[in-house]
């Protein structure tokens, strides 16, 4: 199976069996489809939704409620911080559409427990920015393989979706021998699969803005790597 084929939602800081403290915050990971805000339909996009102890729906085909249950991103956001009490929960991302009728994509269960107070406000762990979650640092890779992004304090979307706070990222690959190559993830995607040469590079990635195409609203720091001979 080709893995760059494949729709599913995860989350990319937290795993089943972690132990929390609240509040904590939640990331959302995205792979093989776009995220477009709720303004208007886009074809082949959604936006998360977050169930909090609350299992699949049974029907794919009616929208998910709004309550704090089934907690709605319809901006484009790829995070949430969450104030849960003590004891086991579990979380689950369900992607679905600008009417909120899941589109088959979603996250397996997360299960966690809550041990106790963080002593944190929900604003002190939201810091506005964009990162690179892979490749990391000084990885040494075979291509074909994965640039994962996610942003923070700003929504992502396609780019026929014009709100403020919200873009699109674009990729910067610089080879060590070479002119950099700039790829625009134009559709909301978070994620894009890249096969570059055997040899040394560079990966930055920008948030650029859907209202005015100029303006980048924020920028990661340069992430190196190596993608080996096959």
């Amino acid at each position: 199976q080709n893995p760059r084929l494949d729709k599913y939602a995860w989350f990319s800081n937290l795993k089943s069996g972690d132990q929390v403290e609240s509040p904590f915050l939640v990331r959302f990971g995205l792979t093989g489809i776009g995220i477009a805000a709720v303004k208007h339909p886009v074809t082949g996009t959604g936006h998360h939704h977050l169930l909090v102890d609350r299992a699949l729906p049974l029907d794919f085909t009616e929208p998910l409620p709004f309550n704090d249950q089934y907690i709605h991103f319809g901006k484009g956001q790829m995070e949430a911080v969450l104030d849960l009490p003590e004891g086991e929960h579990t979380l689950r991302l369900v992607f679905a559409d600008h009417k909120h009728i899941p589109n088959f994509v979603y996250s397996e269960a997360l299960r966690i427990r809550v041990v106790g107070k963080s002593g944190k406000s929900a604003e002190s762990l939201r810091q506005a920015g964009v990162s690179i979650l892979a490749p990391g640092n000084n990885a040494r890779l075979q291509a074909p393989f994965a640039v994962v992004l996610h942003a923070a304090g700003h929504n992502v979307s396609h780019t026929d979706i014009t709100e403020p706070n919200t873009g699109h990222f674009r990729i910067r690959l610089t080879p060590a021998k070479g002119e950099p190559v700039s790829i625009a993830l134009t559709d909301g995607a978070t994620e894009l699969w890249l096969q570059p040469p055997a040899g040394d590079y560079t990966v930055q990635t920008e948030l650029v803005s859907n209202t005015e195409p100029d303006t980048i609203m924020a920028a990661s720091e340069g992430v190196r790597f190596k993608v080996m001979p096959r």
